[in-house]
C-alpha cells in the first residue's frame, strides 16, 4: 500500500516539502487508512510535512467523535472535531426520495475549506479508493448525463484549497484490511442512509463487482482507462474547436493548429 500512495504522491505532486496537510477523519476504514498511511510516509519521506486530522460531526444521534479522537491522541496525532447541524439541514432541504449523501460530502467539504486556513493547512487530503474513482465515472455516466470521475488533485474554484486524494490507485480492499491491521476503531457516520442497498452508487457497485467476478480485471482496466483518454473520439466539441466548420468546407490551410493535451 505504501508503494501505491507515493506513486500517487509523486505522479501528481500531491504532497510537496513544507506542506500541512488536513486529513478528512470521518472515522470510517478509508480516512483511517489515509491518516495511518500518510503518517507512516511522514516519518519516511525525503521531505518535510505535518498533518492535522479533522472529523466533521454532521449531528447525528450516537456518532462517536469520542472513539476516534482517543484513538488520535493515543497514535499522537493532532485531531480536531467540528460540530455542525448539517443532518437537520439535509432533512429541509431533501425530497424523501432524494438520497443525501452527495449533499453530505459538499457541506462536510465545506467545513473542510473553512477550517483549513485556520488550521494553516496547505492541502486537504480525502480518503477516496480506486473503487470510489471507478464507481463515480458509471455514476455520471449513467445518471448524469457527464464523463468524468475525480481527480487526484483539484484546486477549488476560488484557488484557495487543494484538494488531494492519496489513496486513489488503492482498492476498497485494501484499505479496508489495512485500517483492520493497524487496529483502528471503525465508526459509522450513523445516517440512516449509509449502506441502503437502494441507493445508486450501491446499485453501481453491485454491477462492478459482478463483472469483476465475470471478468477478472475490470476494475483495473477502468481505472487505466482515467489516464488514457482520446479526447477526439468523443462528442464535446469543446475538445476539438477547430473540428468544427461549415459542412464542405475545407478548414483554412492558414489556421493555428491547436493541439489538445
Amino acid at each position: 500500500m505504501a508503494r501505491k500512495v507515493t506513486r500517487a504522491i509523486t505522479e501528481h505532486r500531491l504532497i510537496e516539502n513544507g506542506d500541512r496537510v488536513m486529513v478528512g477523519l470521518s472515522g470510517g476504514k478509508d480516512s483511517w487508512a489515509l491518516m495511518q498511511i500518510l503518517d507512516v510516509l511522514r516519518q519516511r519521506a525525503p521531505i518535510t510535512f505535518s498533518l492535522v486530522a479533522v472529523t466533521v460531526d454532521s449531528g447525528y444521534e450516537d456518532f462517536r467523535h469520542d472513539v476516534i479522537h482517543e484513538a488520535c491522541v493515543a497514535r499522537g496525532w493532532e485531531h480536531h472535531v467540528e460540530r455542525t447541524s448539517i443532518g437537520a439541514v439535509m432533512d429541509d432541504l431533501l425530497d424523501p426520495r432524494d438520497t443525501p449523501c452527495s449533499l453530505c460530502a459538499r457541506f462536510r467539504r465545506g467545513v473542510l475549506y473553512r477550517l483549513a486556513s485556520g488550521a494553516g493547512a496547505t492541502k486537504i487530503a480525502l480518503g477516496h479508493h480506486s473503487d470510489d474513482f471507478i464507481e463515480t465515472v458509471l455514476l455520471n455516466l449513467f445518471f448524469a448525463g457527464s464523463l468524468k470521475a475525480m481527480p487526484a488533485r483539484l484546486v477549488s474554484d476560488t484557488g484557495r484549497h487543494v484538494v488531494i486524494r492519496p489513496l486513489f490507485l488503492v482498492s476498497e480492499d485494501d484499505a479496508r484490511a489495512y485500517a483492520k491491521a493497524c487496529q483502528l476503531p471503525i465508526v459509522s457516520c450513523c445516517c440512516s442512509a449509509c449502506g441502503d442497498l437502494g441507493l445508486q452508487r450501491q446499485r453501481v457497485k453491485r454491477l462492478i463487482f459482478d463483472l469483476e467476478r465475470e471478468h477478472r480485471g475490470v476494475k483495473a482496466s477502468m481505472l487505466r482507462a482515467l489516464s488514457n483518454v482520446t479526447p477526439s473520439h468523443l462528442l464535446d466539441s469543446r475538445l476539438y474547436p477547430l473540428a468544427e466548420h461549415v459542412a464542405g468546407a475545407p478548414l483554412d490551410p492558414g489556421a493555428t493548429r491547436v493541439d489538445i493535451l
